[in-house]
């Protein structure tokens, strides 16, 4: 019979994980869902008992959420504005039942091409707290996914939560999604950005885009561009085609690689004028 432990502690999980390989759950709601029709034989890590796993908390020059914190949580947690296109994105995973029991950290560690919490997140420049049995680091979320269900995590090691820098500026964010319907659909392409603002003026410009790529891409053409650009209703129409270089968006029963690259301009442009028009 296969294992299922249930810690209580986070010192306890990275005990198990040290003796040898389980699968870590929290939520499951990608993990079920893939087993459909077949037994489950894996050896079953379920973190979601660990209190210090779970939560946001003030860091003084940063925020940190738990890596299994939900979408629920995370969507009605009182936030800056800097939060909202991460927010934004949590109404979108799925439905209310799926945003009530998957986790943010569970999101990442699927690494899916099309997981709604990976462009926001890279808006915001966030980083990656991983535990093992001889302590933690951080690593860049850039670093961590490293393409189509492959993660940087090794052996051993437990993703423990999110890092979040507070900005140098005020700062805001928004997030579009396209799919063939509003929820419960992988997506065609998103797109999420954050602007540091001063003065009327974009100090700095963060966009990211998913499920055009293997891995949800920066665009720093784009971003450059925007730099010292006034801040309006118009902001978008500062990006062009050429700008959206980054990406590599494929053909598939979704759309083609062509329509989504259309597709991604069209959000990126659309967010940046909502930004521009709400600064």
């Amino acid at each position: 019979m296969p294992a299922y432990l249930r810690p209580t502690s986070q010192s306890e999980a990275l005990a198990a994980l040290a003796q040898g390989r389980l699968t870590v759950l929290a939520g499951g709601t990608d993990y079920y869902p893939a087993r459909v029709g077949r037994p489950i034989d894996d050896d079953i890590l379920d973190i979601s008992a660990i209190p210090g796993l779970r939560g946001i908390r003030d860091g003084g020059d940063h925020w940190r959420i738990g890596a299994t914190t939900t979408w629920s949580e995370l969507a009605e947690a009182a936030l800056p504005p800097c939060f909202d296109g991460l927010k934004a994105a949590a109404h979108e995973v799925g439905g209310v039942q799926i945003q009530n029991a998957g986790t943010l950290g569970g999101n990442l560690c699927n690494a899916s091409p099309a997981a709604d919490g990976v462009p926001p997140l890279l808006a915001l420049d966030a980083r990656i707290e991983i535990a093992d049995a001889a302590g933690s680091k951080n690593m860049a979320l850039a670093d961590f996914i490293l393409g189509n269900r492959k993660t940087a995590l090794q052996p051993g090691q437990l993703l423990t939560a999110v890092l979040v820098p507070k900005p140098a500026h005020a700062a805001r964010s928004h997030f579009l999604k396209l799919g063939a319907r509003e929820y419960l659909v992988v997506s065609i392409a998103m797109v999420a950005a954050t602007l540091e603002l001063e003065a009327g003026q974009v100090r700095a410009a963060r966009i990211a885009v998913g499920a055009c790529s293997p891995v949800a891409q920066r665009l720093p053409l784009a971003e450059a561009v925007l730099a010292g650009k006034p801040c309006d209703a118009h902001l978008g129409g500062s990006v062009r085609a050429e700008h959206m270089a980054a990406l590599a968006p494929i053909d598939d029963v979704r759309a083609s690689g062509e329509y989504r690259m259309e597709a991604a301009l069209t959000l990126v442009r659309r967010v940046l004028n909502h930004l521009g028009a709400h600064a």
